[in-house]
Formats: structure tokens, C-alpha cells, sequence
């Protein structure tokens, strides 16, 4: 039961940092005509009754613009679309530091002509390019006039193993978008709110919503993508059902071990009554075997869980589909409160049970179990 928990709380961490990792918890943008989801972004100039009221939140870590745009990175050899997705000197690299597989953040030197671009390890691969790369960005214009073109240096390559963003997404300096699109230094799509706890999302927005300016609105990530947050969901059904599978198993055993244990002891018990115990003195040499056994059960059951969680997080020797699973191998979150809970649960439940075998003790006659023996 601890490892259950255990895996599957690392899991459901693991998952929702990666899409936390690109556009934080909470997305704050400007209510404007075709823009939805992940679409090219219009422009908005950056608020700063808006910046404000974010910094004075103490739930919120971080703030961050953002914009985007759709291009074509192309190589002598192949072509690809990708989403650029564009930030400024002032993004938290922590974000999206534990996914840089290869190469170095991006590079914001106004004066360097070779503009820095970071594409996905899926990306690198279509177009065999590698970090010092070159390439070109082909920006198509919607009036049908010639595409602007500019060209890129591969300056880091990131997996995230999310084919969602992994076959689209690459990472620009902001500057090189406001170019293309003619906007001005202090233009961009909107802001990207990270959260201290990604569970407070839904209630922080709406909490936004109530004190920055009617024309914006603030959009939890989870709502952007709730297919993969409702999968993600449907592990704690899984949860449950093992956990109540495991719960049934361990109470039969149980009483299967307690019942031998009376069974073999029938004469010891017939003795014991000849000689004048009573029933409840019988019952209790039973109880405090039994606690002997759950509490060695427990201990023993906890250090082996914790065990192979360490075990895991040390040398991950369980492996997973990176394709299916979001991730390589299979990652472990110990939550300390609910270690304690299964030992305290297991415990006084274990308790219970022993009341069903011991009166077993109550049936058994004095002169049977001596004769039968």
C-alpha cells in the first residue's frame, strides 16, 4: 500500500510538472478575437496594474511573459512546423532546466545576429540537426506577400516525452517574435502565473479575476488541458482499487494465519479451561499474539515500502514506455503523512479482525479438545 501510494503520487508529480514546465499554472491574457488554447497569440501591452496584483499574491511564484508563433524550421535537407513559443531575459530557467537534455539555455544578446533557438529532442531528430546547428525560421504572412525568414542557431535541445509539445514547441528570445509581427518592446500574449501549490489554481483565478481589469482573464493550465489532467485523475480510481484489493487479501490472510494458530492450539485451550480460565483469559493469550504479528507486520511491511521506494528513486530499476507514460522510469514521491496513515489504519484494523478468530476460542470444549488429542 505504500508503494502504490508512493508510485502514484510521484507519478502524477512527475506528469504535472511537465506541462506545468511550459506555461505555468495559471495563464493571464487580454480578451481578444481568435485566441484560444494553444493559436498564435495576439498582441497585449504588458499591464502593470496586472503585474502588481500578481507580485502581491503571495500564493504565486513566479511571473512570466510570453508569446507565440507558428513557423517553418527548415534545414538543406527537411522542413518542419513548430509553435515558437517566444520569453524574455526575465523567465524563471528553472522551469524548463530539468528537461534540457543537450546544450545551454537560450542567449539574450540583442547584438547577436545568430538568433538562439531551443527545439525538442523530437524536432532535432527530423532534422538531424544538433546543438551549434544552423537552420532557418520561415514565417509565412496571411496577405500572401513572400515569407520573412531569419536564421537560427540550435543553441539546446529539451524532451519533455509529452508528443503534444514535444512535436511542436520551440523556444525563441521574445525580441525575435515582436520583430516579425512589428509590435512594439513592451508587447507581448499575456503572462504565465506559477503557483507555490498547483492544487490552488481554480480558486487563485477566480480570486484574479476579481481584481485585474475586466478586458483580461485568467485561465488555470489544467482547464487547457484536461485530457491529460482527467487520465491523470483516473490513477487515484486506480489507486483505490489496488489498495482495496491488497486491504482484503491482508485480512484473510490474517485470519487464515489466526484460525491455524487456535486450530493447532486446541488442547493447549481445552487445558487452559480445565484448569479454570476463562474464556476471556483465552482470548486475550490469542489478541496478544495477534498484535505481536500485526505489529511485526507493520514494521517489517514498512521498511521493506520505503525501502524499494529509496530503492527507486536511487537507481530506477523499473522502467516505463516514455511514449505511454510521459516518462522513462517510474518516479516515487513519498508523502509522510499518508505512510503513517496506511501503518495506523492497517493497524487498527488488523485489531479488529483478530476479534473473529479468538472467539473460536469460546466453541471449543475442554473435554473434546483433550480427547481428541
Amino acid at each position: 500500500m505504500i508503494m502504490a501510494l508512493a508510485f502514484v503520487a510521484g507519478f502524477q508529480q512527475a506528469v504535472s510538472n511537465k506541462v506545468f514546465s511550459f506555461w505555468g499554472h495559471i495563464r493571464v491574457q487580454q480578451q481578444l478575437p481568435s485566441v484560444s488554447g494553444l493559436a498564435e497569440d495576439l498582441p497585449s501591452y504588458k499591464n502593470d496594474t496586472i503585474e502588481k496584483t500578481l507580485q502581491h499574491v503571495p500564493q504565486i511564484k513566479w511571473v512570466d511573459v510570453f508569446a507565440t508563433k507558428s513557423a517553418m524550421l527548415k534545414t538543406t535537407e527537411s522542413i518542419e512546423g513548430v509553435l515558437l513559443k517566444g520569453v524574455d531575459a526575465s523567465f524563471h530557467t528553472e522551469r524548463i532546466a530539468p528537461y534540457l537534455i543537450n546544450g545551454k539555455w537560450l542567449s539574450f544578446d540583442t547584438s547577436n545576429r545568430e538568433n538562439p533557438i531551443v527545439i525538442s529532442a523530437y524536432t532535432a531528430k527530423q532534422l538531424q540537426l544538433k546543438t551549434g546547428g544552423k537552420a532557418f525560421l520561415y514565417f509565412i504572412e496571411s496577405s500572401g506577400s513572400l515569407p520573412k525568414v531569419r536564421p537560427v542557431t540550435v543553441c539546446g535541445i529539451y524532451k519533455t516525452s509529452i508528443e503534444e509539445y514535444d512535436k511542436t514547441f520551440a523556444i525563441v528570445d521574445l525580441h525575435l517574435i515582436q520583430k516579425i509581427n512589428d509590435w512594439k518592446s513592451n508587447q507581448m500574449a499575456g503572462y504565465e502565473v506559477t503557483l507555490n501549490d498547483y492544487r490552488k489554481d481554480k480558486r487563485l483565478s477566480n480570486q484574479l479575476l476579481d481584481s485585474i481589469p475586466t478586458s483580461w482573464y485568467a485561465t488555470p493550465v489544467r482547464e487547457i488541458y484536461p485530457n491529460i489532467f482527467d487520465w491523470l485523475n483516473l490513477q487515484n480510481t486506480n489507486r483505490i482499487i489496488v489498495i482495496v484489493i491488497m486491504c482484503i487479501v491482508a485480512i484473510m490472510n490474517l485470519i487464515t494465519c489466526l484460525l491455524i494458530l487456535v486450530l493447532e492450539r486446541s488442547r493447549m485451550i481445552g487445558l487452559l479451561k480445565a484448569t479454570g480460565a476463562s474464556n476471556m483469559q483465552v482470548q486475550k493469550i490469542f489478541w496478544q499474539q495477534g498484535i505481536i504479528i500485526t505489529v511485526t507486520g507493520v514494521a517489517m511491511g514498512t521498511l521493506l515500502g520505503l525501502g524499494l521506494c529509496w530503492l527507486q528513486q536511487t537507481t530506477g530499476f523499473i522502467s516505463l514506455d516514455e511514449s505511454a507514460y510521459y516518462v522513462a522510469k517510474a518516479p516515487v514521491k513519498v508523502i509522510w503523512w499518508q505512510v503513517v496513515l496506511v501503518d495506523v489504519i492497517t493497524f487498527i484494523v488488523s485489531l479488529l479482525v483478530l476479534l473473529i478468530p479468538s472467539l473460536l476460542v469460546r466453541k471449543i470444549s475442554p473435554v473434546k479438545a483433550l480427547r481428541f488429542e
